[in-house]
């Protein structure tokens, strides 16, 4: 007779009690090389053999002062790949995939980023086909222009979306035309855009001085330098790449209404200046932010989606450039409960300040933060990433492994610490949506539409 997981789990004294979590083993410390070649190009290499592949992660600072410089950006990641002096598009698809591999492009405001991945036989492949881009690639006139009308059709579709509108609001509120809120070009900025100016923006601005390269696989790292040395040594430059100008300090103030007219639901974002990773706190503001909100059991998803049923997702999250970091609360909610929503955003954020977290609910976060870090580093490429984003802070993998055990020395007095950071009256931020929706907003004053 086969029985149901509730007859299991129970007896006739009552329900059985879970195991206690088994200890967390501490990660093992994996073979590493973090230099810096020749040209300035850095280079991490982390032997990882879980399976025969290698991942590799090329960042290169992409910022740029003039308005078009995303615009010509997006094009230029979009059309890397359509072909090079010695390749067309076809021929580099079909080398990497004869090696089990394949490649992309991305750009935002900070930085130009290729990912890439090969089976670990197949890594000098990989490494011509980067080194035949970084060093030939073409921009054809047609092959830009087919790139170029995708992107605007893209962008188009993009920028109707609630999302989309309300991060733009945002990031204009909190630092007006500073390039970072360039973020996703205009489509007529894009439409307007050349082969000429897209050559000439990698002859200047794709260079290796001040450029990282991560690779992780089943390769030895001193193997790996050495071969990336030898097949990236033709990229050069006296250039530096460039860096993204530091952002402004956030000034804490009134939230700004952004009108939608028809739209039925709101899009709420919260911002405050917040600690860099590389601040001692930051464990500890790592696990105030998971009890307020950053995973689903946290005392904002339990109040405004379990309890008051107002959104289906609410989150908190740090946010950090090479410059410092802020923290982050959004969620979309029905119109008619726009000011319900924000009225108990801001009684979490207090509530986070005067009644912190518990012993329990530190521990809590704790096992979580620690075992969706050793989740997320286990895998070649979560590991490959997690190093590409800590690179730009001046952070490697010596940090990135004695993580865990900063956050195991976490005190719940130290979080409570941390929780100030969450104070209302530090955060400002942007409300989207249509006001005749929702008239009472105003009676919870700290919103204006100026």
């Amino acid at each position: 007779m086969t029985r149901t997981a509730e007859e299991i789990g129970r007896t006739e004294l009552g329900p059985r009690p879970l195991p206690p979590l088994g200890e967390q083993r501490p990660p093992a410390r994996p073979a590493a090389v973090d230099t810096v070649l020749g040209t300035g190009l850095r280079v991490i290499a982390v032997q990882h053999p879980t399976v025969p592949m290698v991942e590799v992660r090329l960042s290169v600072p992409f910022a740029g002062a003039d308005p078009l410089h995303a615009a010509r950006a997006e094009v230029l990641a979009a059309a890397l790949l359509t072909g090079t002096e010695r390749r067309d598009r076809v021929a580099i698809d079909t080398e990497l995939a004869l090696v089990g591999g394949e490649m992309s492009a991305s750009a935002d405001p900070e930085q130009l980023s290729i990912t890439a991945n090969s089976l670990a036989d197949g890594f000098d492949t990989l490494l011509d086909v980067l080194a035949d881009l970084l060093t030939g690639a073409v921009y054809a006139d047609d092959e830009v222009a087919g790139e170029r009308g995708r992107l605007v059709e893209r962008i188009t579709v993009a920028g109707s979306q609630p999302r989309v509108i309300a991060r733009k609001a945002l990031q204009k509120h909190r630092y007006g035309d500073h390039p970072f809120t360039r973020e996703m070009p205009e489509a007529e900025d894009v439409a307007g855009i050349e082969a000429a100016q897209v050559r000439a923006l990698h002859a200047d601005a794709v260079v290796p001085r001040g450029s990282v390269l991560v690779v992780v696989g089943d390769l030895a790292p001193d193997d790996v330098v050495a071969r990336v040395d030898a097949a990236l040594g033709g990229w050069s430059s006296d250039r530096s790449a460039t860096v993204l100008p530091p952002l402004p300090e956030l000034t804490p103030g009134a939230l700004k209404l952004v009108p939608r007219p028809g739209a039925v639901q709101s899009q709420l974002r919260l911002s405050a200046q917040s600690i860099p990773r590389t601040d001692p706190g930051y464990a500890a503001l790592q696990l105030a932010n998971l009890a307020f909100g950053g995973f689903f059991s946290s005392r904002l998803v339990e109040n405004i989606r379990e309890d008051k049923g107002y959104t289906y997702h609410a989150r908190s999250y740090s946010e950090f450039t090479p410059s410092g970091a802020t923290l982050l609360v959004e969620t979309d909610t029905a119109s008619a409960v726009t000011a319900g929503a924000l009225h108990e955003i801001r009684y979490e954020l207090g509530r986070l300040v005067l009644s912190p977290p518990t012993e329990s609910e530190v521990e809590t976060v704790r096992q979580y933060a620690i075992g969706l870090l050793l989740t997320s580093t286990a895998s070649q490429a979560g590991l490959a990433s997690q190093l590409s984003g800590l690179a730009p802070l001046g952070l490697g993998l010596e940090w990135l492994l004695d993580h865990p055990e900063r956050i195991k020395a976490v005190t719940a007095d130290q979080v409570a610490e941390a929780a100030r950071l969450f104070a209302p009256t530090r955060f400002t931020g942007v409300v989207v949506g249509d006001p005749a929706g929702f008239p009472d907003l105003e009676l919870l004053g700290g919103v204006t539409q100026s």
